[in-house]
């Protein structure tokens, strides 16, 4: 099989009530993980794009999270309505969809203000 164009990973991490970080979902099941998944065979990219469901991707402020590579692009506070930009501009027009990314001064940043 040939390599994937594009890999989507979609955090499902569920964390316990009261927990100090947030989860991005609340069972460890994923509404976002399975649109981007009907979304991507739609458009005729099964085979060429994978989405996966991911543990914690430890962006939890920004939940829930999506990173697509292998640009590593990383989005944050997807919902299952921007799935279809997701796929249309970035996995499909190969443009990533700004207004949801993720600003690089706040990955693996302890001090990123959404802290």
């Amino acid at each position: 099989m040939p390599a994937f164009e594009h890999h989507v990973f979609v955090c499902c991490n569920s964390r316990p009530a009261g927990a100090p970080r947030r989860s991005c979902t609340t069972n460890g099941t994923s509404e976002l993980q399975a649109k981007l998944n009907q979304l991507v065979n739609e458009a005729g990219l099964k085979g060429r794009v994978r989405i996966n469901k991911a543990g914690c991707l430890d962006q939890c402020e920004h939940g829930p999270v999506v990173v697509v590579y292998p640009e590593a692009v990383w989005y944050g506070n997807v919902k299952p309505e921007d799935a279809a930009e997701i796929v249309e501009r970035h996995l499909v027009g190969g443009e990533p969809v700004e207004r949801l990314r993720i600003a690089d001064d706040c990955l693996n940043n302890r001090n990123c203000p959404h802290r």
